[in-house]
């Protein structure tokens, strides 16, 4: 239940404000929202699969340790993207596709647009860091966790936009990544300890932390002066 927990608010933050989010909302302008669920249902079901059984695969032929300190700098990551600021300014061309069945074309214009997404190099590295015993519960905490963000997003898109502070959903996806990633982070440093090589755990961390909270400061203040 905890990890179902952990999964789904991670992947539900990490969402919020994202620009699938915003296309959803432009969808509702030409598809009746029946449609627009089911077709993002069945998208997040296939994405978040095919995204678990990757990382549960790997999980299979990798070293814990290394599994863990990669699903760590993943994390942190993901933390410093946030923070950064996302630049992807392209429009989403779901509005144009000339598909007659409106939930495959709400299906193929979800699909192409969360590909490659951070959601779903989230879902790869849970996937990946729980192996393939909690493969299902992975798959049904991202795949919740996403499609109530979505969800969400399309039917309150423009009252968060307007109610929520400034940064308010940014920062808190960049608290869940970032903690993720330390705690993951001295887990595979333990496992690094325990059966490769005798290493400082505590001292190794600390460092880390630290080059990870200067590099977010100096990005924070880059995003700052963009937006003056």
């Amino acid at each position: 239940m905890l990890l179902f927990l952990k999964v789904f608010f991670t992947e539900f933050i990490a969402e919020m404000g994202d620009k699938t989010q915003l296309m959803l909302i432009a969808l509702t302008s030409k598809y009746k929202l029946r449609d627009i669920i089911l077709g993002t249902a069945a998208a997040i079901l296939v994405l978040n699969g095919l995204a678990v059984l990757a990382g549960g695969l790997i999980s299979e032929f990798i070293p814990d340790w290394l599994i863990k300190t990669i699903a760590a700098l993943a994390f942190l990551y993901f933390a410093t993207s946030t923070i950064a600021g996302d630049d992807d300014d392209e429009e989403e061309e779901g509005g144009k596709t000339k598909i007659k069945f409106a939930p495959l074309a709400v299906f193929c214009t979800f699909f192409v647009a969360e590909l490659g997404d951070k959601t779903q190099l989230t879902a790869i590295t849970f996937g990946a860091n729980e192996g393939m015993s909690a493969a299902f519960i992975v798959w049904i905490g991202c795949s919740l966790g996403l499609f109530a963000a979505d969800i969400l997003g399309m039917l309150v898109g423009y009252l968060l936009k307007s109610k929520t502070p400034d940064g308010l959903l940014n920062t808190l996806a960049f608290v869940i990544f970032s903690v993720f990633g330390v705690y993951t982070l001295y887990q595979g440093l333990k496992l690094i300890g325990a059966s490769v090589c005798p290493i400082p755990v505590w001292p190794v961390l600390i460092a880390a932390t630290v080059v990870f909270a200067v590099l977010c400061v100096c990005l924070f203040i880059r995003r700052e002066k963009k937006a003056k």
